[in-house]
């Protein structure tokens, strides 16, 4: 999962010395929402695409506008997406620990090689459970799944403050209605959930059966 491993090079780095307009081309020909910038052979930066209709000329009048962010070769893959993020870009430059541009990496090869993991690719049940902060343990919440006889697939937390952490899990479909109740028991609250249980389904039949009683 190294970034190395993913990395495309079909992208160029532009000079200040280039025109705005060859900028404006390229991005319009690849659909990215950034330029990169390079400066005597090293990285300098990144451009957002909104800037390059403000401006005519070299790309060195938009030099203010230079956004530094990159990641290294050597990093691993999920460390990009907190960059996709907060840089609110598709496409991030890859550099060596020299800072020379090696390529880029785009959020589709990000999201292509994570939709190969089990947490993702599995079919099965997604829940998101709540647990005082002091009390938080994966291990313990990974024990109540695999207690029940079915498979932990992974997890992430998706909330977290000093009071409680929410975790995000996928698990198999086998005994759902015996993992709420355990969830239920160690004292953990069910947030969210993407399945029936035994129960729900239950007082759905009957439900359907009595609107059907009524209807006769």
């Amino acid at each position: 999962m190294f970034i190395k491993d993913y990395v495309s090079k079909d992208f160029p780095c532009f000079h200040l010395t280039d025109s705005i307009e060859s900028a404006r081309e390229m991005l319009d020909a690849f659909g990215y929402t950034h330029i990169f910038i390079k400066k005597s052979h090293h990285f300098y930066g990144a451009i957002a695409k909104d800037f390059l209709y403000e401006e005519e000329g070299t790309l060195k009048n938009l030099e203010h506008q230079i956004e530094r962010f990159a990641i290294l070769e050597d990093n691993n893959i999920m460390d990009s997406i907190r960059l996709f993020y907060t840089f609110n870009t598709n496409v991030i430059p890859v550099i060596n620990k020299n800072e020379k541009y090696l390529g880029y990496i785009g959020c589709d090869d990000v999201f292509q090689n994570l939709s190969l993991y089990p947490l993702f690719s599995e079919s099965g049940a997604t829940l998101t459970v709540e647990v005082p902060a002091r009390r938080y343990s994966m291990t313990e919440i990974a024990n109540i799944i695999e207690s029940n006889n079915s498979k932990f697939y992974g997890g992430f937390i998706s909330l977290m403050s000093e009071e409680a952490i929410q975790v995000t899990i996928k698990i198999s479909n086998e005994n759902l209605a015996s993992i709420d109740a355990t969830f239920d028991r160690y004292d953990y609250r069910i947030v969210e959930k993407y399945y029936s249980d035994e129960k729900t389904d239950m007082f759905k039949d009957r439900f359907g059966f009595l609107q059907k009683f009524i209807e006769i």
